[in-house]
């Protein structure tokens, strides 16, 4: 009987350990990022397949070998339309060039301090997000970073103003014509209302939050956003970021969190 199969696969030299540690690294990482979304079980299959290929290509089992093969190789195209928001949502954050204009950033275990942060006007949002929420008036605002959100801003109204209280609160008084969708702020300007945006498919979201909050949490899981929403039903604040939600936060709590997510 030829046991060099397995001989080979216990022969590991430093380079093979080092090889293994990094693709388990850059699975973990692809795990993370798809982790709570419909993808996570094809994912998950995707793995199992490709193991057990390596495992009967190591053995010499040359039929099963053969059909997975197969499988892999055109699985490659299948991966591509499977994954779309996936793939865009990773390669959003890979060429994401926003370390230029950040006060503080983190690659690996590296952190890096580059000066000139993205100013804002944050006591207005908060104070405007404060009153909604007082009045159970329903609103979702959407704060660009370095994804200049164009094509969600032509979905909308475009209004370019400065921020102010009172006008975010004309905006989303229930009998305004542009209450129903988002308003984008870019630059310190109420850049765009009325603007759709994509609705998230993650299940992990509570039922008993309805579209406004599925948005939130839909654009910045396909941009570097961050979203606030102001529930008609509770009066609560929320808001989103990366793709996840932080629910029922005071003025004070909102304050700090976009405080912390523009300096980064």
């Amino acid at each position: 009987m030829d046991i060099s199969p397995v001989r080979d696969i216990f022969h590991l030299r430093i380079i093979d350990i080092i090889d293994i540690l990094l693709f388990a690294l850059l699975l973990y990482q692809v795990y993370i990022l798809v982790k709570g979304t419909a993808a996570i079980r094809i994912f998950l299959g995707i793995i199992a397949v490709y193991l057990i290929w390596k495992l009967v290509k190591a053995f010499h089992m040359e039929l099963l070998s053969e059909i997975l093969g197969m499988f892999i190789s055109v699985g490659v195209i299948a991966l591509i339309v499977v994954f779309q928001p996936e793939i865009r949502q990773f390669l959003l954050v890979i060429g994401n060039t926003k370390i230029i204009r950040s006060g503080r950033k983190q690659f690996l275990f590296w952190k890096i301090r580059i000066e000139n942060p993205l100013e804002l006007h944050i006591d207005k949002i908060v104070k405007a997000c404060q009153k909604m929420a007082e009045m159970h008036t329903g609103a979702l605002i959407v704060i660009t970073r370095e994804n200049a959100l164009d094509a969600y801003v032509e979905s909308g109204q475009v209004v370019d103003a400065r921020i102010s209280e009172f006008l975010l609160e004309t905006i989303f008084f229930r009998n305004s014509p542009l209450h129903d969708g988002a308003v984008i702020i870019q630059d310190d300007k109420i850049r765009a209302a009325r603007c759709i945006l994509p609705v998230s498919s993650n299940t992990n979201i509570p039922a008993i939050y309805g579209l406004r909050h599925r948005a939130a949490v839909g654009i910045t899981e396909k941009t570097d956003a961050i979203a606030i929403v102001v529930s008609e039903e509770r009066g609560k604040i929320s808001c989103s970021r990366e793709g996840r939600l932080t629910e029922d936060i005071t003025p004070s709590e909102l304050n700090s969190f976009l405080e912390k997510a523009l300096e980064e």
